[in-house]
């Protein structure tokens, strides 16, 4: 009854949402008119509009664990990418010194794969839209940037596992 059915193409921001049909308690295929007027919807705390959350109540240690890993590679590629662009590229262009540069730059290389796979699955398992996604992928070429992406991503995280707690501790869990 709680449990809301999603089309599995990844790819599309639909993915992430709920369906009008869930949230008005519609069906998706009936051509009523409806009128979108903040006066004619109900308030926030009316149970009749509340959606369920995208974490099931048995996937919340799946999330933290998931934001753990992701949080664990946002600062060691983001502390590669720092090294790499202002201790070791100085050295190589001024020193003369490119050893540093080969080390960290393959290092960071080879782990910017692994951020973006931690954060991909992450964001499956938080219900995030691929634009976020896009973003945290950016975020991770950009210096001190990665730390930034970590800090909003964890705390959307969060705020997101707490509203999943509050939902399934006034309903019932859905079964399969």
């Amino acid at each position: 009854m709680f449990h809301v059915e999603h089309n599995d193409d990844v790819t599309s921001d639909d993915f992430y949402t709920t369906p009008a049909s869930v949230a008005d308690g519609t069906d998706a295929n009936d051509e009523a008119v409806r009128d979108d007027s903040a006066a004619s919807r109900p308030s926030l705390g009316d149970s009749a509009t509340e959606q369920e959350p995208w974490i099931e109540p048995n996937d919340i240690p799946g999330v933290r664990k998931a934001l753990i890993c992701y949080r664990a590679m946002a600062y060691i590629v983001g502390t590669l990418l720092i090294l790499l662009v202002c201790v070791a590229m100085p050295l190589k262009y001024a020193a003369g010194k490119p050893t540093m540069v080969n080390v960290v730059g393959i290092a960071h290389g080879w782990l910017y794969p692994v951020l973006l796979i931690t954060a991909y699955v992450l964001g499956r398992k938080a219900g995030w839209p691929l634009t976020r996604l896009l973003i945290i992928a950016l975020a991770g070429t950009v210096p001190f940037l990665s730390f930034v992406a970590e800090y909003f991503a964890r705390k959307d995280v969060n705020r997101r596992i707490d509203e999943a707690k509050h939902y399934w501790t006034r309903h019932a869990a859905p079964t399969e």
